[in-house]
């Protein structure tokens, strides 16, 4: 019996787990609003709130637990310098869960997960290499015609 066990395995082992809220905070910190299922969405809530918590709190101690849960300087630094100034008069409720449609291939209910007040252009910004086309690619190879 599953007497005052809280949590959620989500079907992973606890190292899984680790990493897929890790991940998953990374994304959601990067980007400020991310799609995933509900029972992720879930379980990710408290566990980017406390994160922010620490870096609200900004001291050393705080910054070294939020580096040995995140292991990524850039969320890091995003954490302690932007969310702490943006969410300092805010008492928890950092973010907030919308459900979606069921997903097509498992019908498993999906969710976006968004901060408060997100900033709208962080999305999809620094999110990998940038394709460019074919026609421009010519065009830069070659020399330029008087």
């Amino acid at each position: 019996m599953r007497h005052n066990l809280s949590g959620r395995k989500l079907n992973r082992t606890s190292a899984h787990r680790k990493a897929l809220l890790m991940n998953l905070s990374n994304s959601l910190i990067k980007h400020e609003q991310i799609t995933t299922t509900l029972p992720k969405a879930k379980e990710l809530r408290p566990f980017v709130e406390k994160l922010i918590t620490l870096g609200k709190k900004g001291d050393l101690n705080s910054r070294k637990k939020a580096i040995s849960i995140l292991h990524e300087k850039k969320s890091i630094d995003k954490i302690f310098n932007v969310f702490s100034k943006r969410y300092e008069n805010r008492n928890g409720g950092y973010t907030r869960i919308v459900k979606l449609l069921s997903r097509y291939g498992d019908n498993s209910p999906t969710a976006v997960i968004e901060f408060v007040d997100r900033d709208i252009e962080a999305k999809g910004k620094d999110s990998g290499p940038v394709q460019v086309k074919k026609k421009q690619e010519e065009q830069a190879d070659l020399p330029p015609q008087e």
